[in-house]
C-alpha cells in the first residue's frame, strides 16, 4: 500500500513535469520515493503578464509536436527504495483553434530494493484556451494494469489570476485558486517569453489539475541561450535556441523549507524539450527525446 501511495505522487509529479507549463504537474511529500520536503511559497509570484492578457509573443513560435521520450534512473542516491525506472513517456502538444490541447502517456516499470516491481501506465490530457482563463483536465492512472485513479474536472481564471478549479474525479470538489495561478501552457509560454527577453528569474503559482491536491509554486531560473545545434538533421531541432532551465517545485499546502521536487530541461523556442531530468531528492529520473514529428496545423 505504501509504495502505491508513493507512486501515485510520482505520476502527478511526472505530469505536471511533462507539462513543466505543459512539460510540464502537485501534492504532498513523495513519502520514501524521494527526500519528503515541500515548500511554502516564500516569495510573492512575480514577473508575468496576469491570466486573460493577450496571447504572449512567444506563442507565434510554437510547433505542434508528438515527441517520445525514453525514460530511466539517472542516479539515486543509498537511502533510495527505487533501483531502477525504465519505460517512456508520449508527449503531444496540438493546436485546436481557440485553445492548446496537450496529452502525456508514460509506461514506466519501477524497481526496488526490496525486489517488488511495479508496472505504472498513465494517461494525462488537457485542454487549455488561448486567452489562459480556462482550464480541463483527466488524468487516469493504472498499476499493475489496474485502475488505481482518475482524475477530472475544469478550472476558470479571471483577469487578476484568481479562480476556481472544480473536480469531478475522483469526488466533487471545488476549490479556489489563489491571485495570479497560471494554467500550464500559459506558464511554458510565458517561461519562453522570459528566456527571449533575457530574464533569469521567473515565480508564478501554477495549477494543472493533475492531482487534486491544488496549485503549486513553480520558481523558474533560465540560463543563457545556448548555440544552436547544427549536427542535427530534424527540422524541429536543427538551429534552434536553446535555454537550459531549472524549476523547483513548492505546494502550497506545505510549511517545509526545500522543494518537493526540481526539473531541469533543454527548451526550444518552439516549445520542444530536448532533454529532462527530474530530481526527486532520493533518484533522478532522466527523459531523452527519442523521436519527434510535427502535427499538423489547426487551419484556424
Amino acid at each position: 500500500m505504501e509504495t502505491v501511495l508513493q507512486n501515485r505522487r510520482f505520476a502527478a509529479r511526472l505530469a505536471l513535469s511533462a507539462t513543466f507549463g505543459a512539460f510540464l504537474v502537485t501534492s504532498a511529500s513523495l513519502l520514501a520515493l524521494a527526500t519528503p520536503a515541500a515548500a511554502a511559497p516564500g516569495t510573492p509570484p512575480s514577473g508575468a503578464a496576469p491570466s486573460g492578457s493577450p496571447p504572449s509573443g512567444s506563442a507565434a513560435n510554437i510547433v505542434p509536436h508528438r515527441a517520445v521520450y525514453k525514460m530511466s534512473l539517472l542516479s539515486a542516491r543509498n537511502s533510495s527504495k527505487v533501483t531502477d525506472v525504465r519505460g517512456r513517456m508520449l508527449f503531444e502538444w496540438a493546436d485546436a483553434c481557440d485553445g492548446w490541447t496537450t496529452e502525456q502517456r508514460f509506461q514506466l516499470r519501477f524497481a526496488y530494493s526490496e525486489g517488488d516491481e511495479m508496472a505504472m501506465n498513465t494517461n494525462y490530457t488537457t485542454w487549455e484556451a488561448k486567452d489562459g482563463q480556462r482550464y480541463r483536465f483527466n488524468v487516469r492512472k493504472l498499476i499493475n494494469g489496474e485502475v488505481d485513479e482518475e482524475v477530472r474536472g475544469e478550472a476558470v481564471l479571471d483577469k487578476d489570476g484568481s479562480g476556481s478549479a472544480s473536480f469531478s474525479k475522483p469526488e466533487p470538489q471545488e476549490m479556489k485558486l489563489p491571485d495570479q495561478t497560471m494554467f500550464p501552457t500559459a506558464h511554458t509560454l510565458a517561461i519562453l517569453d522570459h528566456a527571449g527577453a533575457g530574464e533569469h528569474f521567473f515565480n508564478r503559482i501554477v495549477f494543472d489539475g493533475a492531482d487534486s491536491e491544488g496549485a503549486t509554486e513553480v520558481s523558474t531560473v533560465i540560463g543563457t541561450a545556448a548555440e544552436a545545434k547544427e549536427d542535427v538533421t530534424d527540422p524541429l531541432l536543427k538551429g534552434k535556441t536553446a535555454w537550459p532551465v531549472r524549476m523547483a517545485f513548492f505546494p502550497l499546502k506545505s510549511d517545509a523549507a526545500q522543494p518537493e521536487y526540481e526539473m531541469s530541461l533543454r527548451l526550444l523556442q518552439n516549445g520542444v524539450a530536448e532533454s529532462m531530468q527530474i530530481d526527486y531528492g532520493d533518484f533522478t529520473v532522466n527523459a531523452v527525446l527519442e523521436k519527434i514529428e510535427a502535427l499538423p496545423k489547426s487551419g484556424c
